[in-house]
């Protein structure tokens, strides 16, 4: 592993399963990698979607005893929040250059380098998967194999771009307001799970919903911004 002197460590509670946090200082910023497993196994890298940290993305998945018991079983879990993404983030320092999508995929393999990683299996959702895709067109050799859940395999059509920079606006002139978060709740679940005027919203919409309100609305309009550029 590199000289501790680039990263600061931190016991990590927030999930049963235990785990250790490490905030790794990259050339692109520092970025929050939550470590659960025996680090002598094969390495499985995750990446949330936007607005999303591995617990709000993941959770779900890990508490499931099944998948849970299956994937520590065989893996050690490095799960990378986007920047400003994870608990407990600071507003990112607006002075600091916007990142691109490729500085994104150029961090997963800083953070790989770091802990002395080899060839990883990668599993991302939406813009997670979106990055992970990247980095494996970039460095090839890195990669065992992809795991994409609902990734970006096109351009995006003319609505979805549209829908995009209305967010981003929204974003950036008003926060996490009240239409983001419809917007990206719309991005996560079905029809069926948010509910309509007559079908009051499911308990894990209504608990996504208080988890957007803790995130940082400028982390999260950069975060939309590179994915845009």
């Amino acid at each position: 592993m590199a000289d501790s002197s680039g990263s600061v460590s931190i016991d990590m509670e927030t999930i049963s399963l235990g785990g250790k946090e490490y905030v790794i200082k990259t050339h692109f910023g520092s970025v929050s990698v939550a470590v659960f497993g025996d680090q002598d196994k094969p390495a499985l890298v995750t990446y949330p979607d936007l607005a999303l940290n591995h617990i709000s993305c993941f959770q779900g998945l890990f508490f499931c005893p099944e998948a849970c018991s299956l994937l520590l079983h065989n893996f050690c879990i490095y799960h990378i929040s986007p920047p400003g993404h994870e608990l407990g983030a600071a507003p990112v320092n607006p002075n600091h250059h916007l990142l691109s999508v490729d500085d994104l995929a150029d961090q997963v393999v800083e953070v790989l380098n770091y802990f002395g990683l080899g060839a990883v299996m990668c599993m991302g959702v939406t813009a997670g998967a979106y990055v992970l895709t990247l980095f494996a067109m970039k460095y090839r050799q890195r990669v065992l194999g992809l795991i994409l859940v609902s990734p970006l395999c096109r351009e995006p059509s003319w609505t979805e771009w549209l829908l995009n920079k209305v967010m981003s606006n929204l974003l950036y002139f008003y926060g996490m307001c009240g239409l983001v978060k419809d917007l990206l709740l719309k991005r996560y679940f079905s029809k069926e799970v948010r509910g309509s005027a007559q079908v009051l919203e499911s308990d894990i919409v209504q608990a996504c919903r208080r988890l957007l309100d803790e995130r940082q609305s400028t982390n999260v309009w950069r975060f939309l911004e590179a994915l845009n550029g």
